[in-house]
Parts: C-alpha cells; sequence; structure tokens
C-alpha cells in the first residue's frame, strides 16, 4: 500500500503530506520541510532521480494499525 505503479510512493497515503493553505504551492512534506505545486514524491523524483525515502504510511483508521 502506498506505492504507485511506477514504484514511487503515493504521497496521499503519507503520513508526512499535507495540504497547506498556500494556493501556489498547496502540497506540504512534514518529514522534507518544504511545499510545492506537486505532489512532493514527485519533486524529490525529479531533482534527486530516487524515490523519496521518508515515505510513512498513515496508520488507518479505526483497525489500529
Amino acid at each position: 500500500m502506498g506505492r504507485e505503479e511506477s514504484g514511487s510512493p503515493n504521497c496521499l497515503a503519507c503520513r508526512h503530506f499535507y495540504i497547506t493553505y498556500d494556493p501556489l504551492r498547496p502540497y506540504g512534506c512534514r518529514a522534507m520541510g518544504f511545499k510545492s505545486r506537486e505532489y512532493p514524491a514527485q519533486v524529490v523524483h525529479a531533482s534527486s532521480g530516487i524515490h523519496c525515502q521518508l515515505f510513512a504510511a498513515k496508520k488507518l483508521r479505526g483497525t489500529g494499525e
């Protein structure tokens, strides 16, 4: 869970991902400390050539996981 078919992490399933109030940079990553127009995992892959290494799956509500 949490990885797309390309192997890149799905930011929507990551506990570090958040939506900002900045209309120019609506997506943020608490682990890496930045906001961007694209999902943070896409920015990481575009700038470094590797997939995000700080992905942490969200805990599911009601399941105790």
